[in-house]
C-alpha cells in the first residue's frame, strides 16, 4: 500500500498557514522596529546629557581588587576579567549549592516519610522553619554565626589535623599539583565508566532474575580503586600544602572565606526545604500498591526507595525540581548582602565607577538568563530520559 504524497504548501492568502506565517513575520518586524526606536531614543537622550554609552569600558583597567577568586586577579586587569571572576564565583557557590541542597532535601523528604515519630517531627520542623523565614534574614543569621560566634583566628577550631575553622573562614590542606596527578584523574574517569557499567549490569540482572544486588557501594568501590591505581601509576604524588597557624593568621593550604560559607550554607538550607517537599510529593504520588509489591518481594526499605519508588517518582519530581534549581541560581545574587564578590557585586562596582548603568545591568541579566536556560535545557534532557517509555 503506497503512502499518500505529502500535502503541498499553498502560498496563497486563502491558506490559513500562509496567513499565520505572514502575521508572525509582521509581528517580529514590528517588535524589532519598536525596540530599535526605543534604543535609538535612549542613546540620543544619553548623548544629549553627556552620558557615555557602549561596552568599550570592558577593556579598561578595573582599578579595584577582588577579595576572593578562583584565580589571581589584579586591579590593573580589565573589567572583562573582573566579570569573569564574578561569574566564576557565582558558579562556584551555585553548583556546590545545587548538589548539597539536592542531597540534603532528599534525606529530609525521606525522613518526613519515616515511621519514627522523632525523625518525622524533626524533618517536618526543618521544612517549616526554612521555608517560612526569608532567605535574606537567614543569610544575616548565618553571617552573624560565622563572624561572631566562631572563635578568633588565634584559637581556631580544629575538627581534623591540619583543618582550621574560625572567624577567618575555613582553612584545609591542599594537594600540590604534580604531573603524576594526571594519572589519578585518568583513573577516576575510568572509575566513572566502570561504575556506570556495573550499575547497568546490576539493573539488567534485576530485570531478568528479579534479584536486587547492591550497585552503589560496589560502584563506589570501583571508582575509588581505579583512582587509586591511577595514583600509583602516576608515581603516587603525595605532597600537601598544609596550613599553619601563626600569631595573627593561618597561612598556606586552601581556604574559603566566611562570606562564601555564609552564602553556601544559607542557599543550601533554604533550598533544601523546598526540594524536600518536592521529593516527598513525588514519592507519595507513587501508587501504594507498589509498596505492597515491594514488601511481597521481600525488599528492604532502601531497596524499595532506590529501585521502585524514586524511579517512578522522578517524572513528578523533575519539573518542580528544575524551578528550585533556577531559584537557587538567581538567589545567589543576594551575595552582595554579605559581601561575597559575585557577579552582581562586581557589576555594581563597575557601574559605580563607569556610570554605564544600562550596559552593566543588561550584561548581568543576559548572564543569568543564559545560566537559567542552560539549567532548564539540561533538566529537560534528563526529564526525557527518565520519563516512562511506551513499549
Amino acid at each position: 500500500m503506497s503512502t499518500p504524497p505529502p500535502p503541498k504548501r499553498q502560498w496563497s492568502w486563502r491558506s490559513q498557514a500562509f496567513r499565520g506565517l505572514i502575521y508572525q513575520i509582521l509581528a517580529i518586524v514590528g517588535l524589532a522596529l519598536a525596540l530599535a526606536y526605543l534604543m535609538s531614543n535612549t542613546f540620543a537622550n544619553m548623548r544629549a546629557r553627556g552620558i557615555q554609552s557602549g561596552f568599550d569600558f570592558f577593556l579598561q583597567p578595573a582599578g579595584f581588587g577582588i577579595g576572593e577568586s578562583l584565580f589571581e586577579f589584579d586591579s590593573s586587569q580589565n573589567y572583562l576579567v573582573a566579570y569573569l571572576v564574578g561569574l566564576s564565583n557565582t558558579l562556584r557557590v551555585a553548583l556546590v549549592g545545587l548538589v548539597l541542597s539536592t542531597v540534603l532535601g532528599t534525606l529530609i523528604a525521606i525522613g518526613r516519610l519515616s515511621k519514627n515519630t522523632l525523625v518525622k517531627a524533626l524533618c517536618s520542623s526543618y521544612v517549616e522553619v526554612t521555608r517560612n523565614i526569608p532567605l535574606l534574614l537567614q543569610l544575616f543569621m548565618w553571617y552573624f554565626a560565622m563572624t561572631e560566634l566562631l572563635p578568633p583566628i588565634e584559637s581556631p577550631l580544629r575538627p581534623l589535623e591540619g583543618v582550621f575553622f574560625s572567624k577567618n573562614g575555613l582553612q584545609y590542606p591542599m594537594p600540590v599539583w604534580e604531573p603524576g596527578h594526571w594519572g589519578t584523574l585518568l583513573g577516576l574517569c575510568v572509575g566513572v565508566v566502570a561504575w556506570k557499567l556495573w550499575t547497568r549490569r546490576v539493573h539488567q540482572q534485576f530485570e531478568v532474575t528479579g534479584i536486587a544486588k547492591p550497585s552503589f557501594l560496589p560502584g563506589l568501590g570501583l571508582f575509588i580503586l581505579c583512582g587509586f591505581i591511577g595514583w600509583l601509576v602516576g608515581g603516587a604524588p603525595s605532597e600537601l600544602n598544609i596550613p599553619e597557624i601563626t600569631e595573627i593568621s593561618v597561612v598556606g593550604g586552601g581556604s574559603v572565606t566566611p562570606e562564601y560559607l555564609t552564602l553556601l550554607v544559607g542557599l543550601t538550607v533554604y533550598t533544601s526545604g523546598y526540594i524536600a517537599e518536592v521529593v516527598r510529593a513525588g514519592i507519595q504520588s507513587v501508587s501504594f500498591g507498589q509498596h505492597e509489591a515491594a514488601v511481597a518481594l521481600g525488599l528492604k526499605r532502601t531497596q524499595e526507595l532506590r529501585l521502585i519508588q524514586l524511579p517512578q517518582a522522578m517524572r513528578v519530581i523533575i519539573p518542580p525540581l528544575t524551578s528550585q534549581y533556577l531559584n537557587l541560581i538567581k538567589n545567589s545574587s543576594l551575595a552582595v548582602a554579605v559581601g561575597y564578590p559575585d557577579l552582581v557585586s562586581i557589576s555594581s562596582t563597575a557601574l559605580n565607577q563607569t556610570g554605564r548603568a544600562i550596559e552593566c545591568i543588561a550584561l548581568v541579566m543576559l548572564i543569568y538568563l543564559s545560566l537559567s536556560l542552560l539549567t532548564s535545557a539540561g533538566m529537560n534532557v534528563y526529564n526525557r530520559r527518565m520519563r516512562i517509555k511506551d513499549r
